[in-house]
């Protein structure tokens, strides 16, 4: 059945031209039915034109699709491999992080691609006009349905599909690999049984040889990477000797290169006939790697993929191992759930990773089955075989694994009180009967009643009822007599924020504290709430990372600090500074990148409870992570233009402040060594900020004691219109705090009273909460006679 047959406006949109047999067999429901569809095949038999499908239905229908790709690096694929839809004059858009979103374009799209996080933070957020476009979605695309049981991330897929249903009802195709209850995922979504389909391994274009292979645990983690290696290529060489082609999957980046290294050796050792250092025009083409490692390594027949290479170099990886140029390649997890890139070898030599976040886990059985799928070439081989290296303690399970597979199980119960709170403070929720409501619409509801004892399904309004306690006891949810609840502002800033409650209680606790201590706020409190915060509770220590930890924290009193709080507060540290050691860069970007977010609630949390300064303080130390520059240059970063390199720049030529930039004009610039273009975009990058000056008017300078005097000081925005706080202290004690949105002027009254000091000193500072501007600050002296 040929694709302009079917679909001839579309048939540009899809990569072949005839549907296979598992895709025609689909095709009518997708295209000639209304009805949701729910569809579980076997990895590699072409699951993704019927995502495509569905999406070419509701275009064809005026209507927008939204593709929930299983993670971050997939969105990007997605929006390259669907030039074509734009080549229809379709438009696709990948919604990423908070800042980088284009809400018009958003808007305007045919076709939306998110990650379910980037979702459930959308739909939490979908009565506000950034996010509205999540409501106006008419087909919902779930690729890698499974993902339902995966831990933290399934949970947020489950509440957030049950929420967009809510929200707009949507229909949904979810498509999945081989899964033994996708009944269950049909009951949960309400497919029928006329659009559910569990298509066998007889659909695999690829017969697939799995299986468990051992090796002997030792007691060094390093030489046990090298004795699964040789094991890996044990399995391998048989295939490559043949001019087959092996993938063998490893934990980290790091490992995919170290592993091809050692690997060219041990190939040119064993004498593996591989490689193509002969042929000229490969020697040629090999020179548009940008990596040197991986330059050298492809002409042996060996290379490496992972995402933190350019887009470039994973092109040609990818373009030379399906030429066959490249016999045999390490790669992480990513490549197993995105390009479709088969082996006729497959072997995953670590079954545990080091997360950042969590520590040494295991590869989840999901990843296992995905990665072990993409055994065998269609067209080419007619059985693939894929292994799996793991110790002989773990080698039943992995069996029970690939012989029975894995029931889908929800992981809501897990997180029950998070996502309840979420939706309390949505407003969605109103009553313990709305929770019994919101849970019928869950795939926890639908499991709970496969397997009821498991999932405490006997008391379940008893749980609910517990729950409900839990979230009143801990401030984030209000009952009323007549026993309705709403959410607390702790309750709406933890949902709105995404935090986990014990988070959200610790940032609250702490704006408690500088309110009833009035002893002000310090940057490290900020950074010791965050590196505590229970989002880093699995960050783990390494022995070699020790003493490069106690080098940043020298003098830093951490003695009730964990070695893994310890670990993520010198990296903040060190991100602050701009100078991370070199030990802990492998985990630093991921968790520098969580930390901020946690910095931008923390600075909310100080925004509605403490005040303007407090929240100022906490934005100037999120710069600070972010950009790694002095805490007197952090307010240039607020300037369009200016990163860490030329705020570092500009702070070393006297430059510290946007203030100092405008008055330096572009003549100053230039001479502080930036091109004339630049300074001028930078010059007028500063003008767009808000700038002080404070009037004293006719402030005394000398009052007697027991008198008391009133004044009016004035403090004026000769910049732009901005959101601030006005403070006044007399010898560095509070008398006033306002905020206000400073347009032009504002006139603050200052109480002069003589007091048993000899001499007062008045300070008016401003804050801009939104902005990391340094506070500006005047002072004025009062001799008391």
């Amino acid at each position: 059945m040929e694709v302009a047959e079917v679909l001839p406006e579309f048939a540009d949109a899809f990569a072949f031209e005839e549907f296979n047999r598992m895709q025609r067999e689909a095709l009518p429901a997708l295209i000639e039915r209304e009805d949701n569809v729910v569809a579980s095949a076997p990895t590699a038999s072409g699951k993704t034109a019927l995502a495509e499908l569905a999406i070419c239905k509701a275009l064809a229908d005026g209507g927008t699709a939204l593709f929930i790709a299983p993670m971050r690096a997939l969105t990007n694929e997605k929006e390259d491999d669907w030039d074509r839809f734009e080549d229809l004059e379709y438009s696709v858009y990948v919604v990423t992080g908070e800042r980088d979103l284009n809400p018009r374009r958003a808007r305007r799209a045919d076709i939306l691609v998110m990650t379910p996080e980037k979702l459930d933070s959308a739909t939490r957020k979908h009565d506000s006009r950034r996010y509205d476009f999540v409501t106006d979605v008419d087909v919902c695309v779930i690729d890698e349905v499974h993902l339902l049981d995966a831990d933290r991330r399934g949970s947020v897929l489950e509440v957030t599909i049950s929420r967009l249903r809510r929200l707009c009802d949507p229909r949904i195709v979810a498509l999945s690999a081989t899964m033994p209850n996708v009944d269950d995922v049909a009951a949960w979504l309400d497919a029928p049984p006329e659009t559910t389909f569990e298509f066998g391994d007889e659909y695999r274009p690829v017969d697939l040889n799995a299986g468990v292979k051992t090796y002997t645990h030792g007691e060094n983690t390093f030489a046990d990477k090298y004795r699964r290696l040789y094991r890996a290529l044990d399995l391998a060489e048989p295939h490559l000797r043949e001019d087959g082609q092996a993938l063998v999957f490893v934990a980290s980046r790091q490992d995919t290169v170290q592993a091809a290294k050692k690997a060219r050796d041990e190939i040119a050792e064993r004498d593996v006939p591989m490689g193509a250092r002969g042929d000229y025009d490969f020697h040629t083409d090999s020179k548009e790697l940008e990596n040197d490692t991986l330059r050298n390594s492809v002409l042996d027949g060996v290379a490496f993929h992972h995402a933190g290479l350019s887009k470039n170099d994973r092109d040609l990886v990818e373009k030379w191992f399906k030429e066959g140029r490249v016999e045999l390649l390490f790669s992480t997890s990513t490549l197993a759930w995105g390009v479709n890139l088969p082996a006729r070898c497959v072997v995953i030599r670590d079954t545990k990773l080091h997360d950042p976040l969590e520590g040494e886990v295991d590869m989840s059985p999901l990843d296992v089955l995905q990665m072990l799928g993409r055994a065998g070439r269609p067209g080419y081989d007619d059985v693939g075989y894929g292994w799996v290296v793991c110790d002989t303690a773990e080698a039943d399970k992995y069996r029970r694994l690939l012989n029975e597979g894995k029931e889908i199980e929800s992981r809501l119960a897990e997180s029950l009180e998070t996502h309840l709170n979420a939706e309390i403070a949505m407003g969605t929720i109103g009553d313990v009967e709305d929770v019994m409501s919101w849970l019928e619409t869950t795939f926890y509801y639908v499991r709970g009643q496969s397997k009821p004892e498991e999932y405490d399904f006997p008391d379940l309004r008893g749980r609910v009822r517990d729950c409900l306690e839990e979230l009143v006891d801990r401030g984030f949810v209000e009952t009323s007599e007549d026993l309705s609840i709403e959410a607390t502002p702790r309750g709406v800033l933890a949902s709105k924020y995404y935090l986990r409650l014990e988070t959200a209680v610790t940032f609250a606790e702490l704006c408690d504290r500088v309110v009833d201590d009035r002893s002000g706020l310090e940057t490290e409190e900020i950074l010791e709430a965050v590196a505590t915060a229970t989002e880093f509770d699995s960050v783990s220590a390494r022995q070699d990372e020790r003493d490069a930890i106690d080098a940043v924290l020298v003098g830093a009193d951490t003695r009730d600090l964990s070695p893994g709080q310890r670990k993520v507060l010198a990296i903040l540290r060190g991100a602050a500074s701009g100078n991370t050691p070199a030990e802990l860069r492998s985990d630093a970007w991921v968790i520098r990148r969580n930390a901020t977010r946690l910095v931008s609630a923390l600075e909310a949390f100080l925004d509605r409870f403490v005040g303007p300064h407090a929240a100022n303080l906490a934005q100037r130390t999120e710069a600070r992570i972010e950009n790694g520059v002095a805490e007197d240059a952090v307010g240039l970063t607020a300037i369009d233009g200016v990163g860490p390199g030329r705020a570092s720049k500009l702070a070393t030529e006297g430059l510290s402040t946007p203030g100092d930039v405008v008055t330096a004009g572009v003549a100053g610039l230039v001479d502080a060594g930036l091109s004339e273009g630049v300074a001028e975009r930078v010059y007028e990058g500063a003008q767009s900020l808000p700038s002080v000056e404070v009037d004293w008017g006719s402030f005394p300078e000398t009052i007697e004691t027991g008198e008391n005097d009133v004044c009016e000081v004035t403090v004026e925005n000769v910049g732009e219109p901005a959101r601030a706080g006005v403070r006044v202290t007399v010898n560095g004690v509070e008398m006033t705090s306002t905020s206000t949105y400073l347009r032009e002027e504002e006139t603050v009254p200052v109480g002069v009273f003589g007091a048993d000091a000899e001499e007062l000193e008045f300070t008016v500072s401003v804050a801009f909460p939104e902005e990391p501007l340094v506070p500006i600050e005047a002072s004025r002296h009062v001799e008391v006679r």
